[in-house]
């Protein structure tokens, strides 16, 4: 594939230059969605005869404008297989795509995409300011290859503290704010959240059980034991005393987290005062816990109560995009984004695309707070307040507080894409590296590791993962529940041939062999996560899996791709792995040699999702077939289990010990249960 696509981009970029030079039209883009129009000009309608693909695409959009409006939208470009090229919005369409039918003036890039192009399709909008907003889903949507493009756009996560309970409770959320309640956020990872909710539960010791685990308890559980909880399920504490603190916990939240610990403070000494050590014992270890939450979120700013900060910084190619979220004049978090975008786009140019789309799904603070003026700023405030329903403030401060938010995220955006880069370079060289030695003669920018999971062949799983030039793709990570008849339980090989027929036939549907040249190159550095087709194939496991995957490429017609097998060593030593190729025969490589290394990390990581993805499978089957799935655990035994742990989940989180301490366990049971949850293969 790589060559081919090599050998078909150098072919294009020579016809493209030598038919004439090259432009540069600013590239506005949007999203919403209204009446949509489809123009397709076909080859053999008032087209001169070709004389170049770059002439050829500019006479198709010659025939699109005379049906296009004067009036705002966006327009889709389109190439030979339906997929989407470039998503723009204008003012006047017929005006802005006339503009790509200039003879000359246009960039490398643009004149890609012109040559590219064989259709067309437009919607028109209202105004300009609904087309900036349906260009930013569209983009979304359609993640075309020549726009800017966030990459990383899934939810953020927030705090709930439910409402409608007589025990409110703490719980992370993600997607929809639609449950009743009260939310707190956006964190920046779901570790912030985990790590901010543990530090509220010892603070003030809210339940983070679901409403129906609440209404079983006839005891409290192991989190009230640890001072975690304070157990309203149970009667440990009166209903009065616990919303009194859901109320504190609500304050601190909101930004009032001087006055919740003044409060505190108070408190503590008048026990003290009072000889009441045990209570001020209590609250110290509450205030300490509190210090703990805002030692986390680092710059606290005093005059700033709400605001998105966002900073832009190029290097080597590459824009790093720093957010920092600041809600009740507490920093929840940063998150450092790397926009897909053209090396020629300059950040105000970059800006105003990321807003829009990062925007698209999300709420939209009182206040934005950036490091350079993106392109259309006018533009963008209108559409980003129609879209939140208030008018919305974005500025570029150039002194005081403000100030120095942006300085702060500006010089964690510098350290971020260092660290990339670094991160990068070394990736590349390691990559480079297993390429020349397993006699590889493609750059690798796609490498895809399978593994297998499963205990006795039952809730069998197949696991892909994903590593390129920018490191482990998580979002290109894929789970495959064995549930062919065909596959034996138990049988490695049929499984793994299993999971490859059904990832590579669907890679051909979506994404057919032929197409991958006509994808241009140079344009955009390509990743992991824009590259759909391996350079590389490593199954964890020896001749008999190499031999399945050999099968499996000849019977769906894919013949390009390489394969590599990976068996365990003597003993299942790391460092003595045995490797299997086509064409050679088994060998082994040096003990520390780096590529050794990075092969044992790629395997390692295979393993690991394979086994998590296991274990999801098989606690969803013991919720819906019970614990007697495991061996000797009868319905008397399972209600001794779940009578003394009170869920799965503190069963599944039981130490051996704990486990033989229930009554009517032995060790034996106890063993079994416990190796239940804490193998897989």
């Amino acid at each position: 594939m790589p060559r081919e696509k090599a050998a078909s981009e150098q072919a294009l970029e020579k016809r493209i230059e030598e038919e004439e030079g090259l432009i540069s039209v600013a590239a506005d883009e949007a999203g919403d969605d209204e009446e949509e129009v489809l123009v397709e000009a076909s080859d053999e309608e008032d087209i001169e005869p070709e004389t170049g693909p770059l002439q050829r695409g500019r006479e198709v959009i010659r025939n699109f404008v005379k049906l296009a409006p004067e009036s705002p939208g966006c327009y889709r470009m389109l190439d030979a297989s339906g997929a989407v090229l470039y998503v723009g919005k204008a003012k006047n369409i017929r005006k802005r795509v006339t503009s790509y039918t200039r003879p000359e003036g246009h960039s490398r890039r643009i004149a890609r995409m012109i040559a590219a192009t064989v259709s067309m399709e437009l919607v028109t909008t209202s105004t300009e300011t609904e087309a900036l907003l349906l260009e930013a889903n569209l983009i979304k949507r359609f993640r075309p290859y020549y726009n800017v493009l966030l990459r990383d756009d899934k939810s953020f996560p927030y705090i709930l503290l439910t409402a409608g309970h007589s025990a409110p409770a703490i719980a992370k959320h993600r997607g929809a704010r639609n449950r009743p309640g009260d939310f707190f956020g956006p964190f920046a990872s779901a570790g912030s959240v985990n790590r901010t909710i543990t530090a509220l539960e010892r603070a003030f010791f809210l339940r983070s059980c679901s409403d129906s685990v609440y209404e079983s308890r006839t005891r409290p559980c192991l989190l009230f034991q640890i001072k975690r909880c304070s157990a309203p399920c149970t009667g440990e504490i009166e209903l009065d005393d616990y919303n009194r603190m859901v109320g504190e916990a609500r304050d601190f939240l909101s930004g009032k987290s001087s006055a919740v610990k003044d409060q505190l403070v108070r408190d503590m000494q008048t026990a003290s005062d009072a000889l009441d050590f045990e209570k001020a014992a209590v609250l110290r270890d509450r205030l300490a816990a509190l210090s703990a939450i805002q030692s986390h979120q680092g710059v606290h700013p005093r005059n700033t109560e709400e605001a998105d900060v966002f900073a832009a910084y190029q290097h080597g190619g590459i824009t790093c995009v720093q957010s920092f979220f600041v809600r009740g004049h507490q920093n929840w978090g940063n998150r450092a984004n790397f926009p897909r975008a053209d090396k020629s786009l300059g950040i105000e140019e970059i800006l105003g695309p990321f807003l829009a789309q990062f925007y698209a799904d999300k709420a939209i603070p009182k206040l934005i707070l950036l490091s350079h003026k993106p392109d259309e700023y006018d533009l963008l405030v209108e559409a980003l307040s129609e879209k939140a329903g208030r008018r919305i403030e974005i500025a570029v401060p150039q002194r005081g507080e403000k100030s120095e938010l942006v300085a702060h995220a500006l010089q964690n955006a510098r350290e971020a894409l260092e660290r990339r880069l670094a991160e990068s370079s070394s990736q590349l060289r390691l990559l480079k590296s297993l390429a020349e030695t397993f006699g590889l003669a493609s750059t690798l920018k796609r490498v895809e590791v399978y593994d297998n999971s499963h205990i006795m062949g039952t809730n069998a799983v197949g696991a892909m993962i994903v590593a390129g030039p920018e490191g482990f793709a998580k979002n290109q990570y894929r789970k495959f529940n064995i549930k062919s008849p065909e596959t034996a339980p138990g049988d490695d090989t049929g499984m793994m041939r299993e999971v490859l027929k059904r990832r590579f036939k669907r890679l051909l549907d979506e994404n057919p062999r032929e197409q991958q040249s006509e994808t241009p190159s140079e344009t955009v550095s390509e990743t992991a996560s824009e590259t759909p087709w391996p350079d590389l194939v490593i199954v964890d496991g020896g001749l008999p899996q190499l031999n399945a995957a050999r099968e499996v490429m000849e019977e769906i017609g894919v013949s390009d791709v390489p394969l590599l097998a990976v068996a365990k060593g003597l003993d299942r030593d790391a460092g003595r792995e045995l490797f299997h190729i086509a064409g050679r025969e088994p060998f082994r490589l040096p003990p520390r040699d780096p590529v050794l290394y990075f092969v044992e990390r790629l395997r390692d990581e295979a393993h690991r999702f394979a086994i998590g993805s296991h274990r999801i499978r098989r606690s969803k089957d013991i919720g819906t077939t019970g614990l007697q799935e495991i061996p000797g655990v009868g319905p008397s035994r399972k209600r001794a289990l779940l009578h003394h742990f009170g869920t799965l989940q503190a069963i599944e989180q039981a130490s051996l010990a704990d486990l033989e301490n229930v009554p009517g366990i032995d060790a034996r049971l106890a063993k079994a249960v416990y190796d239940y949850f804490h193998t897989g293969g």
